[in-house]
């Protein structure tokens, strides 16, 4: 891939938290715990869900290839961002800052598009109890899930390149990771705006197609419960859903303020601080959000222990 670049262009520098270098040793510690927190709490969940098979049905697939994509993801930045702490290199070549981006925007939009397949199973196992193990078999589950992984690849592929044509005038990033909108600022070939105007419809569509499916999905399921005479019945319904609608809270508000909100309001500051959230905080809280709660995990769990 060729980069349209001046001769003397070697790479990027992430500049990351050397605005605030009092808080390097505080922020080096919290993404040192994170990240062994957030692999360990997510291996652990796909460990057990491949090797329990009362748990080898859609919704834990679902929630067993989430839990993988959140190690993808925080695998793809963190370790990055630590190195750059501990020894205070900020240098990274084009093309390790492109690849980066390009994985990041990967397993950033497959754990969009779970969040809504998941939904979608959630809907299907409420609004069709009887019907659930037709409608979200294997074949279905795999489907979905591949479907997925292949439009996250184009959608990605195509951001990439389109970032990685343009000619630089700048090369210190303001984060700690390559990301779109902050590489899209350096840009200086005149076609910045197209390039935003782009970034934003793709980022609706990769955004907001997931959350329309979930937004639907719940409005069914909703209706559905309300119609059901046991109130025992309605508090279970609700409880199995309330961990996916956190995570998809959690998730969905920190993409939204990241990739949907004017430049004229970017701050790098609240930008590292939102960042930090999804990159790391979120995909760290998601194994406890869906495992505390579940009774078919914790029984899981406890055969796994013995």
């Amino acid at each position: 891939m060729e980069l349209h670049v001046n001769k003397t262009f070697s790479g990027f520098v992430l500049l990351g938290f050397s605005d605030t270098p009092h808080f390097i040793l505080p922020v080096l510690c919290f993404f040192l715990v994170m990240y062994i927190l957030c692999i360990a709490g997510n291996l652990f969940i796909f460990v057990l869900i491949v090797s329990q098979h009362r748990l080898h049905t859609p919704r834990y697939v679902l929630m067993g290839n989430l839990a993988f994509v959140d190690v993808c993801f925080t695998s793809t930045i963190i370790p990055r961002a630590l190195h750059g702490l501990l020894s205070g290199g900020t240098h990274i070549s084009v093309h390790d800052c492109f690849l980066q981006l390009f994985l990041s925007l990967v397993v950033g939009s497959m754990d969009c598009f779970l969040l809504a397949v998941m939904a979608l199973d959630r809907y299907c196992a409420v609004c069709f109890p009887l019907q659930y193990h037709l409608m979200m078999n294997k074949r279905t589950c795999i489907c979905l899930v591949a479907f997925s992984w292949i439009f996250a690849c184009l959608q990605s592929t195509y951001s990439t390149w389109l970032v990685s044509s343009q000619l630089f005038c700048g090369w210190a990033i303001q984060h700690f990771f390559c990301d779109y909108p902050v590489i899209i600022i350096l840009s200086c070939s005149g076609l910045s705006v197209t390039m935003q105007t782009v970034d934003f419809l793709e980022t609706c569509i990769v955004i907001f197609s997931p959350v329309l499916l979930i937004l639907w999905s719940y409005v069914l399921i909703i209706k559905a419960v309300l119609t059901l005479k046991s109130s025992q019945g309605s508090r279970k319904t609700f409880s199995t859903c309330s961990s996916h609608l956190t995570m998809v809270i959690l998730c969905y508000s920190t993409l939204i303020f990241t990739y949907l909100r004017p430049s004229s309001i970017y701050s790098p500051t609240y930008d590292r601080a939102i960042s930090v959230v999804f990159t790391i905080i979120n995909p760290t809280l998601n194994p406890f959000i869906y495992s505390l709660r579940n009774k078919e995990i914790k029984i899981a769990f406890k055969k796994f222990l013995v």
